[in-house]
């Protein structure tokens, strides 16, 4: 009889778990379904003023942060302002092909081919990071995706890559410290000297670290420093990560 008291539990025991199992495949598509609603809202309801706003900050970015004294600027301006306006008008579809938005950087990336100066490579670096902001506002209303926003296969990670180019030029307190500061803004030397309480060749070292990783850019020489589509990416992820390992407090 105790033989069959045990069995019975164990049937309800599975039963019920297999209870909270749909319970719980139920909730999960409830909220995703839930989501999509909301996001379908915003998309339908704010798309002209998210728009807006992605062509006030395009031309914010593009007049703050491109190179002021060169005789290229009244003609390099508008090219950008009609690529990133294009892009930005994106926002209001229901979904973005990715073809398109690779079709859109391999253009940025051909136009810089045909720029004589070196310092070009500051302003292209600002049009890059506004279009890089577009897109992830678009992935974030999930009207974009990519097939790195999949789970990757982890075996299929350089290692070396990896830690050359991401984890080395992070693995250290001040560097962090410089790309958390210039992801909202771009700063001079002697403000991330304050920031860091580094002095001369020091904070030089750290700073041709970030550089040679290419994730900081300096606008000219002795110029400001900003960060570049690489180094805001990989604080987004950095974030991200954080966000899944940290638990919340209650």
């Amino acid at each position: 009889m105790y033989e069959d008291c045990e069995s019975e539990l164990g049937d309800i025991r599975d039963k019920l778990d297999e209870i909270h199992r749909d319970i719980r495949t139920f909730t999960e598509d409830s909220n995703r379904e839930h989501l999509e609603s909301i996001l379908a809202f915003v998309r339908d309801d704010y798309s002209n003023v998210l728009e807006k706003h992605l062509v006030d900050d395009l031309k914010k970015g593009l007049s703050k942060n491109m190179v002021k004294k060169c005789d290229r600027l009244d003609q390099c301006r508008p090219i950008f302002t009609d690529i990133l306006q294009k892009n930005a008008a994106l926002i209001k579809q229901s979904s973005v092909d990715s073809e398109i938005i690779d079709k859109k950087r391999v253009d940025i990336k051909n136009l810089r081919k045909g720029m004589p100066y070196d310092k070009c490579d500051i302003c292209f670096a600002e049009a890059t990071d506004l279009f890089e902001k577009q897109v992830s506002l678009m992935q974030s209303l999930r009207i974009y995706e990519t097939k790195k926003d999949k789970k990757q296969d982890i075996s299929l990670v350089p290692a070396q890559t990896m830690i050359d180019e991401v984890l080395d030029p992070l693995c250290h307190t001040k560097r962090f410290e410089i790309l958390k500061a210039i992801s909202g803004q771009s700063m001079s030397f002697s403000a991330l000297s304050k920031l860091t309480d580094l002095r001369g060749g020091n904070l030089l070292f750290h700073l041709q670290k970030l550089s040679d990783s290419g994730m900081i850019i300096q606008q000219h020489e002795r110029g400001d420093y900003m960060i570049t589509s690489k180094g805001f990416k990989v604080m987004e992820s950095v974030s991200e990560m954080y966000s899944a390992l940290i638990p919340e407090e209650n």
